[in-house]
């Protein structure tokens, strides 16, 4: 029995917009910069529209469609600072602010 594997993924990816914010999205497919033009473009009447121009500042792509909304998901929760680190790149800081601060404040 042969079994069919797809080729098409999809990518989580994050815009920083005209205004400072941050927007986290999915599309499917293997190509990224198509998404991009549509944001860019103001072709979706949704959060980036209004905030334009916008830059992709990182995507990631997966293999599995539900591995990608099980991120994007994730990463719409996470705090501008822990966005940010993965951004840079930071994965120690990013540990940092993953971690549970057992209701101590910040700064300690």
């Amino acid at each position: 029995m042969l079994r069919y594997l797809s080729a098409m993924g999809a990518f989580v990816y994050m815009l920083s917009c005209q205004d400072g914010s941050y927007y986290v999205g999915s599309a499917t497919g293997n190509d990224l910069s198509k998404r991009v033009a549509e944001h860019q473009s103001g072709h979706f009447k949704g959060y980036t529209a209004s905030r334009l121009p916008v830059e992709l500042i990182w995507s990631e792509h997966f293999d599995r469609v539900t591995d990608a909304i099980a991120a994007e998901r994730q990463l719409k929760g996470w705090s501008r600072n822990k966005k940010e680190a993965l951004v840079r790149g930071d994965f120690r800081s990013l540990k940092q602010l993953s971690s549970r601060r057992g209701g101590k404040p910040a700064n300690t």
